[in-house]
């Protein structure tokens, strides 16, 4: 009898433990979402799919995305390519990007004439969305000089699913464009206003 609560001790503790490794998952922004799963829910801190119930294939409905995140999202070429004419050649006043499948992709060029205004007029009011903005202005010293900042927008109306999407690949595709000298991150239009990136250009 003894040995056989020890084996059922051992049993569960390896159990116990696979289970948690492979199916459970610290609540973090840094987690990649593939959008052909379910949708999900926090629930106490922990990740889990929503209407996914317990199984031994998923370990009490919980899953782990840290695989996923770990593989980054690709960034498509034309986005490196754009973002170098328009800081080598001033070609544009802004750049959007959006995530389309599973990589990232030019949204819309916005021409040297274009305003600071206009720019934030291109941004959706419910979804996500990265940005470059090439930002003119003059120091109290009566100098112009120019920054290129870089826009992480997610407005509070976008689906939770796309926010972490976006948050998860903010870092890497940041590094693909190399240049970036000051990075803003706005859930509104308030947090992004022109006083805002005046005030962090100086």
């Amino acid at each position: 009898m003894l040995a056989v609560l020890m084996l059922c001790g051992i049993w569960r503790l390896v159990s116990g433990k696979r289970r948690l490794a492979c199916y459970e998952a610290k609540w973090s922004s840094n987690v990649w979402i593939d959008k052909s799963q379910p949708a999900l829910t926090r629930d106490h801190g922990w990740i889990k799919y929503a209407n996914h119930e317990p199984n031994e294939e998923s370990g009490r409905g919980y899953i782990n995305l840290k695989a996923n995140a770990a593989s980054g999202m690709a960034v498509h070429d034309d986005c490196k390519l754009k973002f170098q004419d328009l800081k080598a050649k001033r070609s544009y006043r802004f750049i959007t990007f959006k995530i389309e499948g599973q990589q990232v992709v030019v949204d819309r060029i916005g021409s040297p004439e274009e305003s600071y205004d206009d720019f934030t007029a291109s941004l959706p009011a419910d979804e996500c969305r990265y940005a470059v903005y090439d930002f003119d202005f003059t120091t109290d010293e009566n100098c112009q000089k120019s920054k290129i900042f870089f826009i992480a927008w997610a407005p509070d109306t976008s689906k939770i699913r796309s926010k972490m999407v976006y948050a998860s690949s903010k870092d890497r595709f940041k590094r693909e464009l190399d240049g970036i000298q000051v990075e803003v991150q706005a859930t509104d239009p308030s947090e992004m206003s022109l006083d805002i990136v005046k005030g962090r250009a100086l």
